[in-house]
């Protein structure tokens, strides 16, 4: 449930595997101290924490050409890729066996890397698509070529997918959740400021360029473009908005296909879903019914030329970074520059890792984990998470607002809770995946065909509860309400720059205790997870007195947030986020309490001026060095349920006691809060 951006280091804590346990503060020789020459000086901490912990770092570090945004994690991931790059060409170098894994990486990345290819080809790729979209005769005819391009991942229209039942965990199930759009989401077809009014003028730009690529002439381009605009908005008008998403209760409706089929007369979905490979399926969770009754009156009210250019551009969109080079700066153009503020393209070799990663991504990560990642450095953080696990209890069994019997069950759920650290138990088979060098695009829709059948594959079997959903190389960490568990890849657990025998605890704890494992384990207990229960299933497990009592300090965190202003006059959606700032205030809290158990704590010797704890409240905010374009950061604010970089960092440490101690917070400075405004959860 987090989209964390990990900082890694040049993978040098990995590769050595040399853990530090509590009772080390220190490695060896003269190791560089990261935190202490990242500071600012110039900030006081009690006006801007982020920028004391992180400005002269950031000084020295310009956001590139080529990126949104750029942290410590976008340099280590260039070693991450580095490293990728280097298996990956020794693969298409070496004559592996048909259908190995070396095999698919090899081919996927030779012909990804062969633009003058991809500029020979043109648009042949996908002209098999484009010619079935171009032969449709009737409306009644368009389902079944949606169920032909959803697949092969295209966003076409409806949004089927694979999980467990939210209140039945044991089971999986099909959803239907609203999809469809080629903006990011619906409010970027109705806010009336003028950034997003000229976003919505350059997409309508966009798709019209796009459309001619594609060889239909301006004027029927602009016209088609219109009608994509048209019916996307009809579709965003019933999409519901990002924090209305967050409420699990409201986004579950169960019903037979019969039901559903009353919910969208128009629609015979026994037959559609057939379509879609769905043979057998009598029950669906529609999130969103008010969607679904829309796509129904849009099927029988939107005349066929509307629908083909609807799918022609859905096509296009989603394969265009695969094909020749107008296209892919087309695409850029506007999705890394107008949305994003992006001035240049990423070189070719990193976007094709990152959809080799999307296609192969078990295949290269055996690879990573068997180089990278050492059983001492699993080791070493299997107890870190131990630690925060206790650190967590104890917090439960003091909290104040929350009755004796509610702790019991909170208690018990915190213990079911399976860490899952490092990488997993076991690989996705790639066998009946065919990857060859024919071109980019078609491996791609085969690796998105072979997704799409793997999720169905699971339908009408036991879960796997050992399965991740994420590859060990992925800068990310989740907590997954429905197995109750907390998901860590190798990659979360990297310092930067700094070989781990020479991190101290104070760096750990607040770098990977709090900002990693504590917040995933607070994912559980925030105004979302908690309403998961310790076998996964969405079900009220508190009492009514100590719901309430918790949504009164949830409220208290959304107001906070909805009170920060960004460029101007841009809010920050505290409802939308509240989950993310709970869990990075919960794990700040948590994560400090584990790290009071240390020698170094109790020791309480400074390093280079700074006491253990100030350690690790910097240790903390390393995590979130980063900063963002003006483009990038409008756009996370409309689609993005975690707060910018700066906020998760100033937003919780002005909750925070300890931290107004560390660094003698005084009134009348910017993060000082009262006591009595201060939100205190867990």
């Amino acid at each position: 449930m987090k989209r964390f951006l990990l900082l890694l280091p040049l993978l040098a804590a990995i590769v050595a595997g040399c853990p530090s346990n509590s009772s080390q503060t220190a490695g060896t020789g003269n190791p560089p101290d990261l935190l202490h020459a990242a500071l600012d000086t110039t900030v006081a901490p009690g006006d801007d924490f982020f920028t004391y912990a992180n400005g002269a770092w950031l000084k020295s570090h310009p956001i590139p050409a080529s990126e949104s945004n750029w942290g410590i994690g976008k340099e280590v991931q260039n070693e991450i890729y580095a490293r990728l790059r280097e298996t990956s060409v020794a693969a298409a170098r070496n004559s592996a066996g048909a259908g190995s894994n070396q095999q698919k990486i090899g081919d996927f990345w030779a012909v990804g890397l062969d633009s003058a290819k991809a500029d020979k080809l043109g648009v042949a790729p996908i002209q098999p698509e484009l010619d079935r979209i171009a032969a449709l005769r009737t409306v009644a005819e368009v389902p079944a070529v949606i169920a032909r391009e959803i697949p092969l991942g295209v966003n076409a229209l409806i949004g089927p997918r694979v999980g467990q039942d939210d209140k039945n965990s044991e089971k999986m199930v099909l959803y239907l959740r609203q999809a469809g759009l080629g903006l990011p989401n619906r409010d970027y077809y109705f806010n009336a400021d003028s950034r997003t009014k000229n976003i919505r003028r350059e997409y309508l730009l966009h798709v019209a360029n796009t459309l001619r690529l594609l060889g239909q002439d301006p004027a029927t381009a602009e016209a088609n473009a219109a009608r994509v605009m048209a019916l996307e908005t009809a579709l965003a008008k019933s999409s519901r908005k990002l924090e209305a998403l967050r409420d699990p209760y409201a986004n579950y409706h169960k019903m037979s296909v019969a039901q559903l089929n009353k919910l969208t007369p128009n629609l015979d979905w026994k037959k559609w879903l057939g379509q879609m490979g769905l043979k057998k399926i009598d029950t669906v969770i529609v999130g969103q019914p008010e969607f679904y009754q829309t796509v129904g009156r849009l099927l029988k009210t939107k005349p066929l030329a509307d629908w083909q250019a609807y799918l022609t551009w859905q096509v296009a969109r989603e394969f265009a970074p695969t094909l020749s080079r107008p296209l892919v700066d087309e695409n850029f153009r506007f999705y890394g520059t107008v949305l994003r503020g992006a001035k240049a393209i990423r070189p070719r070799w990193k976007r094709v890792l990152d959809m080799q990663e999307n296609a192969l991504g078990d295949a290269l990560g055996q690879l990573f984990v068997k180089e990278y990642f050492k059983p001492e450095a699993k080791a070493r953080y299997d107890t870190l998470v131990q630690r925060v696990v206790a650190s967590f209890a104890d917090h439960i069994r003091q909290v104040d607002w929350m009755s004796a019997p509610t702790k019991v069950v909170a208690l018990e759920k915190l213990r079911k809770i399976t860490p899952k650290v490092g990488y997993p138990s076991k690989w996705k088979n790639y066998s009946f995946l065919q990857i060859d060098r024919s071109s980019l695009a078609a491996n791609v829709m085969r690796a998105n065909r072979w997704a799409y059948q793997y999720e169905l594959n699971k339908l009408g079997k036991p879960v796997d509860r050992t399965e991740w959903g994420m590859t060990p190389q992925t800068y990310n960490a989740y907590y997954n309400g429905s197995n109750n568990e907390i998901v860590l890849p190798a990659a979360a657990f990297a310092i930067p720059g700094l070989l781990d025998a020479d991190a101290d605890d104070a760096l750990v704890y607040g770098y990977a205790g709090a900002s990693t494992i504590g917040h995933e384990l607070t994912h559980g207990f925030d105004d979302e997870g908690s309403q998961y229960d310790a076998r996964g299933n969405l079900h009220e497990w508190w009492s009514k007195g100590d719901r309430q009592r918790f949504n009164q300090r949830v409220a208290g965190i959304v107001r906070q947030f909805d009170g920060y202003t960004l460029l101007d006059s841009l809010h920050i959606n505290g409802r939308a986020t509240a989950g993310e700032n709970i869990a990075d205030l919960g794990g700040i809290v948590i994560g400090l309490d584990a790290f009071k158990k240390t020698k170094q704590y109790r020791e309480g010797k400074k390093i280079n001026g700074l006491t253990p704890v100030q350690r690790y409240f910097l240790g903390y905010a390393l995590g979130w060095q980063n900063h963002t374009r003006d483009e990038s950061l409008a756009n996370q604010l409309l689609t993005d349920v975690h707060s910018p970089a700066q906020y998760r960092v100033n937003g919780p440490m002005a909750d925070v006691p300890a931290f107004y101690e560390a660094f003698g917070v005084k009134p009348g400075q910017k993060l000082y809060r009262p006591d009595s405004t201060r939100v205190v959860i867990w």
